[in-house]
This record gives C-alpha cells, sequence and structure tokens, in this order.
C-alpha cells in the first residue's frame, strides 16, 4: 500500500510517499520549516503544503508531538498549548481535503522500528524505545503491541522531566561531554528499567548515529541497540500506522 507519511517535529515537518509493505520511500524527503508559533492553523497549513508538492490524493499519516486520545490532543508540551483539546485530524483533513490518521511521533517511529528496524522480530516480551532530540519520546511493545501514549519523557529524575536532563538538546544546551551524557541518560535508562523490565531498549533519534560515544556508560540489565531506521522512522511509522487504522 502507498500512504504519504509526515512527521512533525520541532524545527522541520517532514514528509515522503511510503510504500508500506517494503517501508521504503518512493519519492524523495520534502521538508518545511515548522512555524514559528507552533499552533494549529499554520502547522495545518504545513501539512497541506507537503501533500501539494506530492500532488497527493489518497490516504495520509501524520506523527504528531502530543499522546491522542480519539485524534484529540490531550497536552502541549512542545506545541503551542491551544492544540490541548484539538481535534487533528479533523483539522488536517479539512486543509488537505484528503483521509488523515494521526498517531504520537514516537510511537510512529516505534512502529517503523518494530516491522523494518532493530525491533524486527521481537514479537515476544516487552520492548521500550526511546526518542532522543528535543524531548524524550517513547513508545512501548508488549509482545509486539503498542502501548500508545505513553509519556517516558516527563518522568521525575531529580525533581525535573527526564528530557529536561537527558534529550539530545539537554546535551547540547549543557555542552556535555558524551561521558556526562551518557550518565545523565544511565539514571534516566535505570529508573525505567526498575518499572517496566523491558528485555530490549532502543534508542532513537538524530544522537542514536553516536551511539558507540555513550552506550559505553549505559549500565542497565536489558539489551540495548541502536535505532536502524534513523530520520525516517517517523515518516515511515506513520504511513503504518495510517495504514493499522484503515484496515482495522
Amino acid at each position: 500500500m502507498e500512504i504519504l507519511g509526515i512527521d512533525i517535529g520541532g524545527s522541520g515537518i517532514k514528509g515522503a510517499p511510503v510504500n508500506t509493505q517494503t517501508g521504503e520511500l518512493l519519492a524523495e524527503r520534502f521538508r518545511v520549516p515548522t512555524p514559528d508559533s507552533a499552533k494549529p492553523q499554520p502547522m495545518a497549513k504545513r501539512v497541506a503544503e507537503i501533500a501539494a508538492h506530492f500532488g497527493w490524493k489518497g490516504l495520509i499519516g501524520c506523527g504528531f508531538p502530543t499522546p491522542l486520545r480519539a485524534g484529540v490532543a490531550l497536552t502541549a508540551a512542545n506545541i503551542h498549548s491551544s492544540w490541548i483539546g484539538t481535534d487533528v485530524p479533523k483539522l488536517f483533513n479539512k486543509a488537505t481535503d484528503l483521509p488523515v490518521v494521526v498517531i504520537n511521533d514516537a510511537d510512529a517511529a516505534g512502529l517503523a522500528e518494530m516491522r523494518f528496524g532493530a525491533g524486527r522480530g521481537r514479537e515476544k516480551g516487552v520492548v521500550l524505545m526511546l526518542t532522543l532530540g528535543t524531548g524524550i519520546g517513547s513508545a512501548i511493545f508488549i509482545d509486539g503491541r503498542l502501548l500508545p501514549n505513553t509519556e517516558f519523557g516527563h518522568l521525575k529524575i531529580r525533581g525535573k522531566d527526564a528530557e529536561w536532563r537527558a534529550s539530545d538538546a539537554a546535551r547540547q544546551r549543557k555542552d556535555l561531554t558524551w561521558e556526562q551524557y551518557g550518565k545523565r541518560l544511565n539514571e534516566v535508562l535505570q529508573t525505567l528499567e526498575g518499572l517496566l523490565w523491558p528485555d530490549l531498549i532502543i534508542i532513537g533519534g538524530g544522537i542514536s548515529k553516536d551511539y558507540q560515544r555513550f552506550f559505553p556508560y549505559i549500565k542497565v540489565q536489558a539489551e540495548i541497540v541502536p535505532a536502524q531506521m534513523q530520520n525516517l522512522a517517523g515518516i515511515v511509522g506513520a504511513a503504518l500506522a495510517a495504514e493499522m487504522q484503515m484496515g482495522s
């Protein structure tokens, strides 16, 4: 099936048509900047711009940076507060005049990794994925099934959100060495391990390409691996979510 996958991030909104059977992009990825305000209408216009770029006339899957219940945004930690209570797929459908399925962005990345990447073949046990970027996104799978809308980036570590201490943005903001960063991340992972006891931990986000620099400082019992889909995970996973919802 061919579905347009769109990944909404803090600095950019990226999209491409996806072959959901292979996980391959069918055209070069197209990126537009995230509006400075991060308000609903300007963001919806960007989504429509991506659809128009590809001349798209079919189903769209969209990864969105908030937990959602029946498509309605529940929080707004990294976007404008006016998103709270917004029916996101309805808004994007109106902007594009196309059917749109919306999923939490970290959940989308997790779906891609479980189908085509580091979690492939792990249908048994507990798999935890963390995406390290502007914040910390999370996705957890139990026997291959997604438990949606986890927000482990907001777990309190030393009185602050985990993402404030151990996201890639925190590393850059604090100018941390890889050892310092690895130890901070280790504290987050050990806390999560004590709560969830995953069999596998997948570390995603752009920083995962440098995993060899900070993995030596991670001391957890679970197997830990870098994500394989890299910056394509959100796009591919959003398309997979749309396929799954429309096929259910």
